[in-house]
């Protein structure tokens, strides 16, 4: 039974009169009744939820029940007062003495409130152009699953297909009508007339050429006698299955996941359609990837790990802990032979993450768990960084831990992920002895869950989780915002949720996903079936990110990404290994099926932990080793050896 709030009261009421509770005796469990089982709400509204007392129940029993929304859908404050924040299904329960009692809330798609249409570019007689369309809801979000229907002032001038393909028929001017539900546009149209005598498909490169993963843009163009061309936006598609072509600005941009030939077609009206064959041979790569050593623990997990050259000389790999209350010092000069050197105990139950200032004389490390419930963060003085010693801590304002920093050197500034607050708490380390406070930024969404931030060349890129990834001007300039001081540039929202983490390289921005296994028990030891995937999303527009390609290991979860130079990203793919992917280039489609990968190792060994079980966390490169932590085995170090490609 679904009810409507302005029913639920009255309900509500007579369902507690007529089936109140039974008499119980004392020794019967205690529980609670979350009302109502289920619920109706639209975006936007809220409800007060009740919870009755089933049992014995005590006088203080009312106010033990907490509550929580297992989801983002909703959100509910301690009172029980529920609000719907996007369609779809969502749960809250009623959580007393360990037992959750559960409401369903149903939250109704929003019709289409406004449209945005706009034809792109000319319309010319006999040939057919794009009608970019865009529905909103009332509050302002895309509306989904929005069916349009068209409709022309002049038919004779131009029509539009279902598709929302517009097609001129003759010169001349006409309106033309989108309409969903209740939403209706208008878009004048100017149909000219069509100059080309021929037309012609012709390519950004030499198509007899492409390999896998490369990208290939295809135009067709109406010459006129003079052989002046006219840019038309034809409708793509390819044969036979293996590749793909999508309409980005008029262009068909043609990637192929398997190798074979190819037959690119581009329609642009009844009597306009040209077809081009495309060749493409397997990607080959240039290195190979080889383990070089490792630091094997087999009494606890590991957590992150960060790699830098001490004020000694010598090469150091500080490794946190899962789990755990001590970070680890090795000493990797050798990266063949690495050697523990020491171990820090703090007082928590996991040190997430480990960040080296540049200077090398001051480490930060990450704690939650504490005994003493203050958690926040650790600096390190490295001057003897084979054994490091605690110099302060900071938990005034970030008690409810820390999980993850970015320390911005040339500013003497900290960027602390509070999980508390969800908060980005920019923290002055000029002293570090006394760090203290500057600054916060969060965005304004009813539910936010920050996970980790990166700063990269001004722009600070800010994981939080189902909210997707926020940019701040962080010092870059273009948008107001300091170091100290950082403003929002835009916001991208992966469909799958689960933002974890980012990484800039060049035009692009890797968005990495992680999913774990919605019955895991992070304290007992064994096998992870975690799952995740890698968005890329392109920046040239910063304002306006885009995804554009994907990167997915089967079965397997996505953690923490590098870069280099030469166009390879590093990635921690959890039970996958260690994983080294080719980024140059244009990226489209699906990365991992278009072998753009280079190599891969498996971070797992039979004295783990978990024996035999890879659980790679990230990867770091350092004077031209690839170091990474596996959660449970501890320190692996790796590299590329070049190759020459021989024909």
């Amino acid at each position: 039974m679904s009810l409507r709030p302005a029913l639920l009261a009255s309900t509500f009421a007579a369902c507690v009169a007529i089936s109140g509770p039974p008499a119980l005796t004392a020794q019967e469990r205690v529980y609670a009744v979350a009302s109502p089982a289920e619920l109706e709400l639209e975006v936007g509204m809220s409800f007060q939820l009740r919870a009755a007392i089933q049992g014995t129940a005590e006088e203080a029993a009312a106010s033990e029940v907490r509550w929580f929304a297992a989801d983002d859908g909703v959100t509910v404050t301690a009172e029980g007062i529920v609000t719907a924040v996007r369609p779809g299904e969502s749960r809250v329960a009623a959580m007393f003495r360990g037992e959750p009692s559960w409401v369903r809330i149903i939250v109704p798609r929003l019709e289409a409130d406004r449209i945005e249409a706009r034809v792109a570019g000319p319309v010319y007689a006999g040939a057919t152009a794009a009608l970019d369309l865009g529905a909103y809801t009332a509050l302002g979000a895309a509306a989904e699953d929005i069916e349009f229907e068209f409709a022309s002032a002049d038919p004779a001038v131009a029509t539009v297909d279902d598709a929302g393909r517009v097609l001129g028929h003759a010169p001349g001017q006409t309106a033309l009508t989108v309409s969903a539900g209740a939403a209706t546009a208008e878009v004048e149209v100017t149909v000219r007339p069509n100059p080309a005598e021929d037309y012609e498909l012709v390519a950004s490169e030499d198509v007899s050429s492409l390999s896998t993963g490369d990208v290939a843009a295809f135009r067709l163009l109406g010459r006129d006698g003079t052989g002046e061309g006219i840019a038309l936006a034809p409708l793509w598609s390819v044969t036979p299955s293996g590749a793909s072509v999508e309409p980005v600005d008029g262009r068909g941009l043609f990637v192929a996941e398997e190798p074979g030939t190819y037959h690119v077609t581009a329609i642009a009206g009844p009597a306009i359609a040209r077809t081009v064959s495309v060749r493409v041979e397997p990607r080959r790569h240039t290195a190979r990837l080889e383990l070089v050593g490792s630091g094997i623990t087999s009494t606890h997990r590991a957590g992150d790990t960060w790699v830098f050259e001490g004020v000694d000389g010598r090469d150091y790999a500080y490794l946190g802990t899962f789990y755990h209350d001590w970070m680890k010092v090795w000493d990797v000069t050798d990266p063949a032979q690495p050697v523990l050197t020491d171990s820090i105990q703090l007082d928590a139950r996991r040190i997430n993450d480990v960040k080296i200032h540049p200077n090398n004389r001051l480490g930060i490390v990450t704690r939650e768990g504490a005994s003493s419930r203050r958690n926040g963060i650790v600096f390190l003085d490295l001057s003897n960084p084979a054994h490091p010693e605690i110099l302060s801590e900071y938990t005034d304002t970030v008690t409810g831990g820390v999980h993850n920093v970015w320390i911005l050197g040339d500013e003497d500034l900290v960027y602390a992920c509070h999980n508390g607050t969800s908060e980005i708490v920019i923290l002055d380390i000029s002293d570090p002895a006394n760090p203290r406070e500057i600054n916060r930024w969060v965005h304004d969404e009813p539910i936010r869950s920050l996970h980790d931030v990166i700063v990269q060349d001004g722009y600070a890129y800010a994981s939080f989780w189902n909210e997707g990834i926020y940019i701040l001007d962080a010092g870059a300039g273009t948008h107001g915002g300091t170091a100290r001081d950082p403003k929002l540039v835009s916001r991208w929202v992966s469909g799958q949720g689960n933002t974890h983490v980012a990484w800039r390289h060049g035009k692009y921005l890797f968005v990495a996903a992680e999913i774990y296994p919605s019955d895991w028990d992070p304290n007992a030891l064994g096998p992870i079936e975690a799952r995740g995937f890698v968005e890329v999303l392109d920046m040239t527009d910063m304002d306006d990110p885009v995804k554009v390609a994907h990167y997915a290991v089967p079965e397997a979860g996505a953690h923490n990404l590098w870069s280099d130079d030469r166009d390879r990203l590093y990635v921690g793919y959890y039970q996958a290994g260690l994983r080294v992917l080719d980024i140059s280039g244009e990226l489209r489609g699906d990365l991992y099926r278009q072998g753009r990968e280079i190599g891969a190792i498996k971070t797992s060994s039979p004295e783990g932990a978990v024996p035999n079980w890879s659980m790679t966390w990230g990867a770091q490169l350092f004077k031209g080793r690839i170091f990474t932590s596996d959660l449970h085995s501890g320190l692996w170090i790796a590299r590329l050896v070049e190759e020459e490609l021989v024909p």
